[in-house]
């Protein structure tokens, strides 16, 4: 050994997921859910509920640019992460995407409004070919690791709602609908699981703090807006709140989300707003953002989890 490996730093693993993580087939039952799945609280449904819209195109979007990534992966135990992130992300988009046809759609609710615009962000502003413009070769690992850190930050930022559908007893106490609880826990706890590959994989690739940050400030409130935006158009479409005129620009809603948010039937803006900071620090690890454990506890009861392949009960 020579004297200058003696005050060398070990290398910090690329990988900071423990295990392996499972892809688990999983099916829910519509049927019976109520379009006010939380009983007495539309507003808080609703704005729920838009995440079902707001969510399977970005995922699909995340499949696609993960596969990108794949080749310029070289740490084993990393790759299979970000393989495994994959299988994951895609089945959240398709069950989000069976409640949309089979849940929202059944309760006449209009949705391409909002999933046009979501397929129109990430085909066109984030694809590839950004605006149908083909960037130049030595651009094109760039705008690959440019758009992971966005996808580090949303990651951030779904663990943290991850962990708010777990933990979160009000909506059992009112007797809000059991399936699309589930929907909400298993989706929270893979997200629980999985939360250190995304910023995992775009470390691995040169993403570095300073982007990390700028891309933060952009990715997290437009995320709160379209999701703001989305719930919304949703409200529109209820007698209830047609006189409120519910729009992303107008204060109501905003107001309206505090205040639904102290009865603890959903999480509270400023909270949310909070949570996210920690994802600014230069010292920020996705490994305490939630406990795997917890997540696991939860795939291990979850109804629609219980459905998962062979191989994942046997995990």
């Amino acid at each position: 050994m020579s004297p200058t490996s003696l005050f060398k730093r070990p290398r910090k693993p690329a990988s900071g997921t423990r295990g392996r993580l499972i892809p688990r087939k999983v099916q829910f039952d519509w049927s019976q859910t109520p379009l006010e799945w939380i009983p007495g609280q539309p507003f808080a449904s609703h704005f729920i509920n838009e995440i079902n819209l707001l969510l399977p195109a970005g995922e699909f979007w995340f499949c696609r640019l993960y596969n990108k990534a794949l080749p310029y992966v070289t740490d084993a135990k990393l790759r299979e992460d970000v393989q495994m992130f994959v299988r994951q992300e895609a089945m959240h988009a398709r069950a989000h995407g069976g409640a949309i046809a089979e849940y929202l759609h059944a309760h006449g609710v209009e949705t391409e409004s909002n999933t046009r615009r979501e397929d129109w962000l990430f085909e066109t502003i984030l694809a590839d070919e950004p605006f149908g413009r083909r960037l130049p070769k030595f651009l094109e690992k760039r705008w690959l690791v440019f758009r992971l850190g966005i996808i580090a930050a949303v990651e951030h930022m779904t663990c943290v709602l991850g962990k708010y559908a777990m933990d979160n007893k009000t909506w059992d106490e009112v007797g809000a609908d059991p399936v699309l609880l589930d929907l909400l826990r298993w989706h929270g706890a893979e997200e629980v699981e999985h939360r250190s590959v995304a910023f995992d994989l775009y470390q691995h690739l040169g993403g570095g703090y300073p982007s990390r940050y700028y891309l933060a400030c952009i990715a997290m409130p437009v995320i709160f807006g379209l999701w703001v935006h989305g719930a919304a158009h949703l409200m529109k479409q209820d007698e209830r709140f047609k006189d409120k005129r519910p729009s992303v620009f107008r204060p109501w809603i905003w107001a309206e989300w505090y205040r639904v948010s102290r009865s603890g039937h959903l999480p509270s803006p400023l909270w949310l707003a909070a949570r996210e900071l920690p994802f600014f620090s230069p010292w920020y690890d996705p490994v305490h953002e939630g406990s795997t454990e917890a997540a696991l506890a939860y795939l291990e009861s979850s109804p629609a989890a219980a459905r998962a392949n062979p191989q994942a009960r046997a995990a």
